[in-house]
């Protein structure tokens, strides 16, 4: 059967654009060392780090009362963190988020009496500057804490807003990558991320 011009046309489409997809199917699934060389470029080296101060990124939230993965991963560190530390105080901070991490932190034995929460922030710039007016004049040792594939945009953001933090980055890309159906919101979420670091660097936030 012959189609007619402007039909065909489309079906070649179609069939380009089915292959395309295919493609980056194989590649999210499959090609692991692509999404960890793209983590390893988003974070800073896997380092142990002590210091004072321990400031925590609030991640994700699935409902009111619970929170997600990435912050789930980020209390879990900060709890070891400051199980061999030596930090004296923790400072959670994004909106919403911040309380339902110190709930999980202190249940896990840190006094909730260090854990200070800023409980405002809605992005990474705001957890920034929000921590910088909080801790101003604070002179002690600070470290950041927050996912491997955030932690550039974020070490950035916070030395601009005048917090000379050292990073802490967690495994936490990199951990899920060895779940190949993980793999694909990686993607996605890698993206995101490197289209925020543009921005970011585009009105000089890092």
């Amino acid at each position: 059967m012959r189609f007619a011009p402007p039909l065909s046309r489309l079906l070649r489409r179609l069939q380009f654009l089915a292959s395309c997809l295919g493609l980056l199917l194989i590649t999210v699934t499959v090609a692991v060392p692509l999404l960890h060389y793209w983590t390893t470029a988003l974070s800073t080296p896997w380092r142990d780090e002590s210091g004072d101060v321990l400031i925590v990124l609030g991640g994700d939230i699935v409902a009111p009362d619970i929170i997600g993965q990435t912050s789930y991963w980020r209390s879990v560190y900060a709890v070891r963190a400051w199980h061999t530390g030596g930090y004296h105080r923790i400072v959670v901070t994004g909106e919403n988020i911040a309380p339902l991490m110190k709930e999980f932190i202190t249940s896990q034995g840190v006094p909730p009496q260090v854990v200070l929460v800023e409980n405002a922030a809605t992005s990474t710039r705001e957890n920034a500057l929000n921590v910088a007016a909080l801790l101003r004049g604070d002179t002690s040792r600070k470290v950041l804490l927050t996912s491997d594939f955030h932690m550039r945009r974020a070490l950035g953001a916070f030395r601009r807003a005048g917090v000379d933090a050292s990073p802490l980055a967690i495994p936490d890309a990199h951990k899920r990558l060895n779940d190949w159906t993980q793999r694909w919101s990686i993607f996605w979420m890698l993206l995101q991320e490197t289209a925020k670091v543009a921005y970011y660097k585009a009105h000089g936030w890092v």
